[in-house]
């Protein structure tokens, strides 16, 4: 495998569309290598060349559906390698790819090179197994939920507004002076906001150990007993602390998940490695900022000019 530098090296020297022809080569030789439809979905969220973007045009959202039906055009086979490298997005973005990916395919393996966070991790979760290296992650699954506040737009996990909630809930029964309190304090959330985050909560755990259950444990007499388990796992916010906390193969694998060590097979290492770091290299130097590509090179590119959005 040629180091990153190489790699940059190499993609720097090229010119305009030779420098994505790098890329998609190795894309190619993954391929050839695997002998699976192979899929790249991948994300400039850990980049920091623009960061004003807002964060839904490098999280996974609706319009990804268009990507992925751009990228399975005309691939034939059933069993596919889906490389993953994004901070998450949209629960019913993720539901909806993962309903179509798994209309087409029997097998379907995610690769991590390094992070598939919150919904990233829930597609994950509908693959028959998880490819992980020493460096990889994946994430909690508790929702985040945005919501609008008279200093702007803010985002809070789920389970922090429940938690809240309740211990409002049991102070006002302890000693019901500190009612007012309250009573100014989630007056100032939108309407309705408990119910949203409770059923969110309840929606991405039940999604998970559906999809576990089905495909990761398909056939195993404990199957659901399991799925209930990671998918009460992922989504524990309260143990987690963090929604960003970053879950190891070692750990992922404690905890019952199907994972395949990156580093089990040396030259398939190696060219998802290569793939990897042609990746980022494309994300930091052009003014893509999340594509959705095939190994023969067709998919769906994002791309953004300073503030203005294009295609």
């Amino acid at each position: 495998m040629p180091a990153r530098d190489k790699i940059q090296q190499e993609i720097l020297n090229a010119k305009n569309a030779a420098q994505d022809n790098i890329r998609k080569q190795y894309l190619k030789e993954l391929n050839e290598h695997t002998k699976r439809d192979t899929i790249l979905y991948a994300s400039s969220f850990a980049s920091k060349k623009l960061p004003q973007l807002p964060g839904f045009l490098i999280s996974i959202t609706n319009e990804d559906i268009q990507g992925f039906m751009s990228s399975l055009n005309g691939l034939k086979g059933d069993k596919l390698d889906l490389i993953l490298h994004s901070p998450g997005g949209s629960l019913e973005a993720a539901e909806q790819i993962v309903n179509y990916l798994r209309a087409k395919y029997k097998h379907i393996r995610a690769i991590v090179p390094q992070n598939a966070m919150s919904a990233a991790t829930m597609i994950a979760c509908a693959c028959d197994e998880i490819v992980m290296g020493k460096q990889s992650a994946i994430g909690p699954i508790d929702p985040q939920i945005t919501f609008p506040t008279q200093n702007g737009h803010f985002t809070a996990p789920a389970q922090s507004i429940i938690n809240e909630f309740n211990q409002a809930k049991a102070e006002i029964i302890a000693d019901p002076k500190v009612a007012p309190i309250w009573v100014n304090k989630i007056h100032s959330l939108p309407h309705g906001i408990l119910d949203i985050c409770q059923n969110t909560t309840k929606l991405a755990k039940e999604k998970v150990s559906t999809w576990l259950e089905a495909y990761m444990f398909k056939g195993e007499a404990d199957a659901k007993a399991k799925a209930d388990k990671i998918a009460t796992w992922l989504g524990n916010a309260d143990l987690h602390k963090t929604h960003g906390k970053p879950i190891c193969m070692k750990e992922a694998k404690v905890q019952g998940l199907k994972i395949v060590e990156l580093e089990s097979e040396q030259e398939f290492q190696d060219k998802v490695l290569s793939v990897y770091h042609a990746t980022l290299i494309t994300l930091e130097i052009t003014n893509c900022i999340k594509f959705i590509e095939n190994h023969d090179g067709k998919g769906w590119y994002l791309a953004v000019n300073i503030n203005e959005k294009q295609k």
